[in-house]
């Protein structure tokens, strides 16, 4: 896999991701975890199953964040 472009040199190594209804009721709390992207890019990724807290049905959910000009350049 090519080096990025570029990297965030104080980024942590994970974000802590609450999600929230409208209402500000907590429905989850995700980590997204430092990542290194097949494209090259770098940037943040997590993936899970949410539960709606009030009728019990699930959600999958998947969040990604991508340092903008970090995906490698054409050779």
């Amino acid at each position: 896999m090519p080096e990025p472009a570029k990297r965030d040199p104080k980024a942590p190594k994970f974000l802590e991701i609450t999600i929230k209804d409208s209402e500000g009721k907590v429905w989850s709390t995700l980590y997204a975890h430092a990542k290194d992207f097949s494209t090259g890019s770098v940037g943040f990724f997590a993936s899970d199953k949410i539960t709606n807290p009030e009728s019990a049905e699930r959600y999958q959910s998947s969040l990604s964040f991508t340092l903008i000009g970090s995906k490698p350049g054409k050779p």
